[in-house]
């Protein structure tokens, strides 16, 4: 076993890497960028070495700057996590040359991998089933559109060093392909550096279910399936093993194509063969396709760990340091449900864009494994992917794990940003997800119902009142109480005009819209016109939060301040920190609600920004290439008459 590894990555999967190697008594070296520099899993290392600025480019992917700081601190092998250098084959043949071991596959079968197309006929050849489509090298639009044509729409286009829904645009009809491939591209050369595309058969009714491999670079075995259905931009949000619906003779099938796919290019370390899954007929072992093998740690190994009891990055520094497979197929159990919910700092109703933010409050349920990269009190980067963590059930049944995944998701708390945490809830307690009836579609055709928040009730707004008056346990305003008349004040929150009186050291009223609540404190917590609230209080610098009735905020308005909301529907603002990429309004054009004003690249992610409003532009305030901040004002519309 090594005595000392440097970790070449950054948040949740570093701290992840970090938690083994302490149990394994491996020290650890983490590297960090100027944005990180008193991040989570810096303070977890043993060492820690600066390695440049706050863009990957600068740092995090930095192959020389990773290895010299790898040599610099004696470490013998490198992690690289999942992300930035993990499938990068020059990276591994560097890692070799400055004789360093690098934990994960050979760079032999990374590059056999790391082409979506040329990975597909080496799968083909090994006897795994692959979807039909055009995986060929002419990139000319017009062999591309005819190519779909000939695979039928509706087609997905899909860049061939892609990940994480990266360069994937699904075509319905043949007048939206010029437009989605060019966007396609665009995105790919961004991403990959290589705006190369593939065309497939776009799957009606598809699974997304995976198998974990793990190999010796000869022979390989499965830890079984993950379900990855739930999708959202064709991105994973909640991960389950072992798939519902799933038979013995299927898990069979597929278990077996995966350890051909591994042992064909003669694999070693932890790996994930996807596959594509026609759902419409039930689970069926004529029904599934190889899509790609991602040659690293998925985000989403933790459920494979809780189902099997093993310990996957365990695995990978002992096969790394040249033990054999710790365990042969016979011996790897499957032993009851379990689910991950990826928790995002994102605006859900915007269409998922990536949000930043400083977590002035943040705390997880017990009982639940919780991993995550970030602390009370960090700030969410805009440099980084925007997860804030993985929320891990495991219970003997799909029902009894589903029913802990929600009550975990009820019981997690988050201020300081905008999350998904609210989507996620919702999405755990639909009824098709518990029925087992998943597939890729499911969250677009439900979103309106999985985004619609109840509004905040009277018991939660005379909590944020009483929150805001200093109210939020025995101290505060309660400690001003007199006997000669009631304490009363007008709170400051956003969207509420509440007054509250302190009656007694252990009672208030709220008033607010001509509404009246009765509030006193028993037992630790406030009653509301005479039930228990069930909710928690809690006060961070310029919000209110109630939790335990969905998570409600309330901004504190600083009466001082009084500037007037100069958009008036007429500015497009940059809803993030990121790059202009393309900006098509001009000025005098008249454009209608929802056309296309400008691109925005940030976090990884192409976002189109569209018009609010009909109306005629006044001003366009950015050209194509300008780096924006948040909150930057990109287009004016002229103002309605």
């Amino acid at each position: 076993m090594f005595h000392k590894i440097l970790i070449a990555n950054r948040g949740e999967i570093a701290a992840r890497v970090i938690d083994t190697c302490r149990r394994l008594g491996v020290a650890t070296v983490a590297v960090y960028s100027d944005a990180d520099a008193s991040a989570r899993h810096v303070a977890m290392a043993d060492e820690a070495v600066h390695i440049g600025g706050p863009a990957p480019k600068d740092s995090y992917l930095m192959a020389e700057a990773i290895i010299a700081a790898a040599q610099a601190t004696g470490a013998e092998a490198i992690h690289p996590g999942y992300g930035f250098l993990s499938e990068n084959p020059d990276f591994v043949d560097a890692v070799a040359a400055a004789g360093l071991v690098f934990i994960g596959p050979s760079a032999k079968a990374i590059r056999a991998m790391g082409l979506k197309d040329a990975a597909k006929a080496l799968m083909e050849k090994a006897g795994v089933p692959v979807v039909p489509g055009y995986h060929g090298a002419n990139q000319d639009p017009e062999h591309l559109a005819g190519a779909a044509e000939t695979v039928g729409y509706p087609v997905l286009i899909k860049a061939v060093a892609g990940g994480g829904g990266k360069g994937m645009r699904l075509v319905e009809r043949p007048e939206e392909f010029a437009e989605k491939l060019e966007s396609a591209q665009s995105e790919a050369r961004t991403a990959f550096g290589n705006p190369a595309v593939l065309i497939e058969k776009y799957v009606q009714k598809p699974r997304h279910i995976e198998v974990q491999v793990f190999g010796d670079g000869t022979r390989a075995v499965h830890l079984y399936e993950r379900d990855c259905s739930l999708q959202r931009r064709h991105q994973k949000v909640i991960e389950e093993a072992p798939a519902p619906g799933m038979t013995a003779e299927m898990r069979a099938a597929m278990g077996q194509a995966a350890v051909r796919a591994a042992e064909a290019i003669g694999y070693s370390g932890a790996g994930t063969v996807e596959f594509i899954v026609d759902a419409s007929d039930g689970l069926r072992p004529d029904r599934f396709w190889f899509m790609e093998m991602n040659t690293r740690l998925q985000v989403e190994h933790p459920v494979t760990e809780a189902v099997t009891g093993i310990d996957l990055v365990e695995w990978q520094l002992r096969v790394a340091s040249g033990e054999p497979l710790p365990a042969t197929q016979d011996e790897i159990r499957l032993t009851g449900h379990a689910f991950e919910a990826r928790l995002y700092a994102e605006d859900v109703p915007a269409g998922f864009l990536p949000a930043t933010g400083t977590l002035s409050h943040l705390k997880f349920p017990e009982g639940a494994r919780a991993e995550t990269g970030v602390r009370p009190g960090d700030t969410i980067s805009p440099w980084y992917d925007p997860m804030i963590a993985k929320i891990i059930v495991h219970g003997p049944t799909r029902a009894i794990a589903l029913r802990q995944l929600s009550a975990a998701l009820d019981a997690t708390e988050v201020a300081g940003s905008v999350t998904n945490l609210a989507f996620l809830a919702a999405l755990s307690r639909h009824e098709g997800f518990a029925a087992g009836d998943v597939d890729t579609g499911l969250i677009a055709r439900d979103l309106d119902a999985l985004t619609d928040v109840a509004p905040a009730d009277m018991t939660v707004k005379a909590l944020a009142a009483l929150g805001a008056a200093g109210l939020a346990d025995r101290g505060g305003a309660l400690a001003g109480f007199t006997l000669w008349q009631p304490l009363r004040r007008t709170v400051p929150l956003e969207g509420v005009e509440a007054v509250v009186e302190v009656m007694a050291p252990d009672r208030a009223r709220v008033s607010i819209a001509g509404e009246t609540a009765e509030c006193f404190l028993r037992g630790g917590q406030w009653w509301v016109d005479g039930h228990p609230s069930g909710a928690r209080i809690v006060v961070t610098p310029g919000l209110v939060s109630i939790f335990g009735r969905g998570a409600h905020h309330f901004h504190l308005v600083d009466p001082l301040d009084r500037e007037a909301d100069a958009a008036g529907g007429g500015l497009t603002l940059s809803p993030m920190p990121g790059l202009v990429k393309a900006v098509f309004a001009k000025a005098g054009q008249r454009v209608k609600a929802g056309d296309r004003l400008a691109v925005l690249e940030a976090m990884k992610m192409e976002h189109t920004l569209t018009a609010a409003r009909d109306g005629i532009v006044a001003e366009v305030l950015v050209a194509a290439g300008a780096q924006v901040e948040a909150g930057a004002a990109l287009v004016r519309l002229e103002e309605e008459a």
